[in-house]
């Protein structure tokens, strides 16, 4: 599914992130930065031991907020570390934080001249948020940067999974619609 916003495109696709020809790559990554499972496990695999150890350099990311790396061996120049909220009951700030995880990112694509940008679902992993109200949140805050910034070409956003690429592109479709 693709949709143009302005100058730039958002487009959903099911697929393995690690392997996205982009500019950047977005990774769910925790508040170390130093590797874990899901997807933060295999792009720190996918890029190799560089991406760890400039990664230890950064002395780990607030919870909201997202630091940037080089790709090392990725297709990607680059790679944003975003830090999404777990999950508890909705009252904590979460959503607050998940939007900004995803504003950082696509203002650190922007000022590092990254016209194409690779997501995924920020935190709805072990984290635990709803897919639903997490898809909302993102596309709204995705939706609302590409409004205001035409340097931004490509939004990408890769889910690993048929049932978590079906509930992205209705929720998708809700937010454009309202």
């Amino acid at each position: 599914m693709q949709v143009q916003i302005n100058e730039s495109t958002l487009e959903l696709a099911q697929g393995d992130i690690t392997r996205e020809d982009v500019d950047a790559i977005v990774n769910a990554a925790n508040r170390s930065l130093l590797g874990g499972g899901g997807v933060d496990g295999a792009i720190h695999r996918a890029a190799g031991p560089e991406l760890l150890a400039e990664c230890r350099t950064l002395n780990g990311c607030e919870t909201g907020g997202a630091k940037i790396t080089r790709g090392y061996k990725l297709k990607a120049r680059h790679v944003i570390h975003a830090v999404g909220p777990v999950y508890h009951d909705g009252k904590r700030d979460e959503p607050a934080l998940l939007a900004n995880a995803y504003r950082t990112c696509l203002e650190l694509a922007s000022q590092h001249a990254c016209a194409s940008i690779a997501f995924p679902a920020i935190s709805t992993g072990v984290y635990g948020y709803p897919m639903e109200d997490a898809a909302r949140i993102a596309f709204r805050v995705i939706v609302e940067y590409l409004e205001q910034h035409s340097e931004i070409k490509l939004v990408r956003y890769v889910l690993y999974d048929a049932r978590a690429f079906a509930v992205h592109e209705r929720v998708l479709e809700q937010v454009l619609s309202e």
